[in-house]
């Protein structure tokens, strides 16, 4: 089968999520499944499934130990009884363009498009990334990889599209990169990362503007091409726009200035670098943005297994 890898980044400890003293926890890592099993593992499970035979953790050395105990020993060991490679990556503060220095005072990464070029190295294949704290669903595992194993243009990328009503937590406000797309639903046109939606009476809404809840949305989940004995063009392209991002963005907000795939791809768009296409997918998202959100996500994944979607032993079907 050919090569195709996934990357999941879960180097980041969301700073609204709360365990009951108040103290940072980290969601990632948060048990939901009736064994204990965390988002992380569905997403591994359906991956493999799908026909993926690569996985890239990136996560930061500070929280390398918890991580290999609580998932990455267990699903090692999973995929090597499946001839699925597992590998790791850090994203660090200090892992910028040469010739750069990180801003005094500045205490966090550099957000997820430093992520995925922190694994430029050890990708050579066609790859799709996923956020390590998102539910996506089989679908969309499955119409990414099939996208993927297809010929493209090298500049071609995908985006497993979702709704933007059904990405929304009760809890308060979310990130999305929110989507215009082409009429037919094939292509996105432009994509803005949007911060603060929340639910409304009539739908959504971000900074008191309203946004239609049908349209669609990015959470993250992206496909991007190789040709064969070729590297991914995607991580070319962002390797030098991270450069450009220290000679513009951080001197304009050195303590805050990130680094985002949904702003890279919309920027790339709107030059005309790029084209986009829109993967429709069944599944509904679900994931964990507020320690609130938990029970209802521990709630649909219980009724994913009594329904069939999972095995109760979740990689028994592999």
């Amino acid at each position: 089968m050919k090569p195709t890898t996934l990357l999941i980044m879960a180097a980041g400890i969301g700073s609204r999520y709360k365990k009951t003293n108040s103290t940072s926890a980290i969601k990632q890592l948060e048990p939901v499944g009736m064994n204990n099993e965390i988002i992380m593992d569905f997403s591994i499970h359906d991956a493999i499934k799908a026909g993926f035979n690569k996985i890239v953790f990136v996560i930061r050395p500070d929280i390398e130990s918890d991580f290999k105990e609580r998932i990455g020993d267990r699903v090692e060991e999973i995929c090597e009884k499946l001839n699925v490679e597992v590998a790791y990556t850090f994203q660090t503060l200090q892992d910028i363009p040469h010739g750069n220095t990180v801003p005094a005072e500045r205490t966090k990464p550099w957000g997820t498009g430093q992520a995925v070029l922190s694994a430029k190295p050890l990708i050579h294949e066609p790859f799709a990334v996923i956020n390590a704290d998102d539910y996506y669903g089989k679908n969309a595992f499955k119409v990414m990889h099939d996208w993927l194993i297809l010929d493209h243009a090298e500049n071609a990328i995908a985006m497993a599209g979702f709704i933007l009503k059904n990405t929304l937590s009760d809890h308060g406000g979310v990130t999305r990169g929110v989507c215009k797309v082409a009429e037919g639903h094939t292509h996105v046109i432009d994509v803005v990362e949007t911060s603060g939606i929340v639910k409304t009476e009539n739908g959504a809404e971000a900074d008191g503007t309203a946004l239609d809840p049908e349209s669609y949305v990015s959470m993250n989940f992206w496909g991007f091409p190789a040709k064969e004995n070729s590297d991914p063009w995607y991580m070319g392209i962002l390797e030098e726009d991270f450069t450009d991002f220290f000679r513009t963005a951080v001197p304009a907000n050195p303590l805050k200035a990130e680094y985002l795939l949904p702003t890279h791809i919309g920027g790339l768009l709107r030059d005309g670098k790029v084209t986009v296409k829109v993967l429709e997918t069944t599944d509904k998202w679900f994931g964990v943005t507020y320690q609130e959100d938990k029970t209802a996500v521990i709630e649909s994944i219980r009724n994913l297994i009594e329904t069939g979607v999972y095995a109760e032993d979740l990689y028994s079907d592999l």
